[in-house]
């Protein structure tokens, strides 16, 4: 757990949306220096509440198709979320995977080529595993807001 004040919480909401900006950038928006915002990004990385930075691709300029994948697992053993796990983990064009509550157990985010390319992997990730009770692809025909920025600036007074 770290401890955010208003300027932490602007800095993030900065560094969530860009942060390939530049330290002077960053201290301009905010009203400290560079080095006082380096400081708070040591800091931020230090304590793990920056995980890593990474270049975020648009799928639809890359010529991607994104689907969202609705799973029901046969048995509900650790052993057997764990299996399933760690397929998602190892498959690339896994792009999120959540276990969920309701209906469902989980919901598990592709982005893939094509939709021959989505057919393919449904059937090798989902259809031929005889522990998927059941599952539903649903593709995206147009992304509305994604994104995964958490609005830690309109979070007064509360730690994340």
């Amino acid at each position: 757990m770290i401890s955010l004040d208003d300027l932490d919480r602007r800095l993030l909401d900065l560094l969530q949306r860009d942060a390939g900006r530049t330290l002077h950038d960053l201290g301009e928006e905010v009203g400290l220096s560079p080095s006082a915002v380096q400081r708070r990004i040591g800091r931020y990385r230090a304590s793990g509440l920056i995980e890593r930075q990474v270049a975020v691709l648009d799928p639809a300029v890359a010529g991607g198709l994104t689907a969202i994948v609705l799973v029901t697992l046969e048995h509900e053993s650790a052993e057997h979320h764990a299996g399933f796990a760690g397929r998602m983990l190892a498959t690339p064009e896994v792009q999120q995977c959540y276990a969920v509550a309701g209906e469902w157990d989980y919901a598990v985010v592709l982005v893939v080529a094509d939709m021959p390319h989505c057919r393919l992997l449904g059937d090798r990730l989902f259809k031929n595993d005889a522990n998927i009770r059941r599952f539903n692809t649903l593709p995206v025909f147009e992304r509305i807001k994604s994104g995964m920025e958490i609005p830690v600036a309109t979070w007064k007074g509360v730690d994340p």
